[in-house]
C-alpha cells in the first residue's frame, strides 16, 4: 500500500493475452511492467475450464481481482500461417481473426462452418480492476448492449482506501462511435456525476474514442496521460485513457512500449491533493 495519499494507475486493453493470430504473449510480464497500484483491464479472456487472465495476473502480483464478462465466444489457437505481422491486414471480421465474441450477436455462418473457429477454446470476454490498494466496496454499472455490438457493455467502480483517504476507481471498456456509443457515454456520463461528486476519482479503460471528444463527454474531468495509443505496431491514435477528477492531481502519464497486444498500456502517477 502507498505510504502516503499517492498511487500509480494503469490502463490496459490485453487482446485476450493473444495477437491477431493467436500466438500468446505474456501477460502477467506485461502487467508487472506498468508497476501500478491499480490496474484497469480490457478484453479479459476467461476460459471455461480454468482461471481467468486477470486472476492468473492477480495470483501472480498480488491483486485483488473484480471482474465482470461481456460476452462469451472462442478464442483461437495459433494460426499455421502467421508471419511477423501482428495479424493479417484487414481481418479484423475474417475468419483467421484470433477472437470470436457470439454470445450477444450472431457470426456469419461462414465463421460459424471454419475449421478455425471449431477447433478454438470456449469461454468469456470481459473487463477487470486489479487492486493493490484496500478495496472499501465494489459495484458494477450495467450499460446494456447497442444493436450493432457484440458485447454487453459495464463499467466496474471500486473505492479504494489510498493513504488512509478514499478514492473511486472507474474502469470500462466503451463500444465504438459507429455503433452509437454517445448513448452509453452519455449515460455513464449520468451515472458517474452523482456517484463522484466531489470526491477523488479515477476513471480509466479503452474509450474507443479520441482525447478531445472523451473530454467532451466527460466535462469535468481531466486527462491524465496524453499519447498515441493504437495500434500498437503503428500507433497513430489515443483511445486509452485515464481521467481524473476531483482533488487528485496527475504527477506524470506515460504511454507504455508495446509488449504484445494491439493497444499500448497508458499509466499514471496520481496525487491526492
Amino acid at each position: 500500500m502507498s505510504p502516503r495519499p499517492d498511487l500509480v494507475v494503469a490502463s490496459f486493453n490485453v487482446h485476450a493475452g493473444v495477437d491477431g493470430w493467436g500466438r500468446p504473449w505474456d501477460v502477467v510480464e506485461g502487467v508487472r511492467s506498468l508497476e501500478a497500484d491499480v490496474v484497469v483491464l480490457q478484453e479479459v479472456w476467461s476460459p471455461a475450464d480454468g482461471p481467468s487472465t486477470a486472476q492468473t495476473i492477480g495470483s501472480s502480483l498480488g491483486y485483488r481481482v473484480f471482474e465482470r464478462s461481456l460476452a462469451r465466444g472462442r478464442r483461437a489457437t495459433p494460426h499455421p500461417g502467421a508471419d511477423h505481422r501482428w495479424m493479417r491486414s484487414l481481418d479484423w471480421r475474417g475468419e483467421g481473426h484470433a477472437l470470436y465474441l457470439n454470445s450477444e450477436r450472431p457470426l456469419p455462418g461462414r465463421v460459424l462452418r471454419s475449421a478455425r473457429f471449431g477447433e478454438a477454446e470456449p469461454g468469456s470476454w470481459g473487463i477487470a480492476v486489479l487492486s493493490r490498494l484496500p478495496v472499501v466496496s465494489d459495484r458494477v454499472i450495467d450499460l446494456g448492449r447497442l444493436p450493432r455490438d457484440r458485447v454487453t457493455r459495464a463499467a466496474l467502480v471500486l473505492q479504494v482506501d489510498v493513504g488512509g483517504r478514499p478514492l473511486t476507481v472507474i474502469g470500462t471498456h466503451m463500444s465504438h462511435l459507429t455503433y452509437g456509443s454517445p448513448a452509453h457515454f452519455l449515460r455513464l456520463q449520468r451515472v458517474l456525476r452523482d456517484l463522484t461528486d466531489g470526491q477523488p476519482s479515477v476513471l480509466a479503460g479503452d474509450m474507443n474514442l479520441w482525447g478531445p471528444p472523451t473530454s467532451l463527454f466527460f466535462g469535468e474531468w481531466r486527462r491524465a496521460v496524453s499519447g498515441r495509443t493504437w495500434p500498437s505496431w503503428r500507433p497513430h491514435s489515443q483511445i486509452d485513457h485515464i481521467l481524473v477528477r476531483g482533488p487528485v492531481t496527475p504527477a506524470g502519464g506515460t504511454v507504455m512500449p508495446a509488449c504484445g497486444s494491439d493497444h499500448l498500456a497508458v499509466r499514471a502517477h496520481l496525487t491526492l491533493t
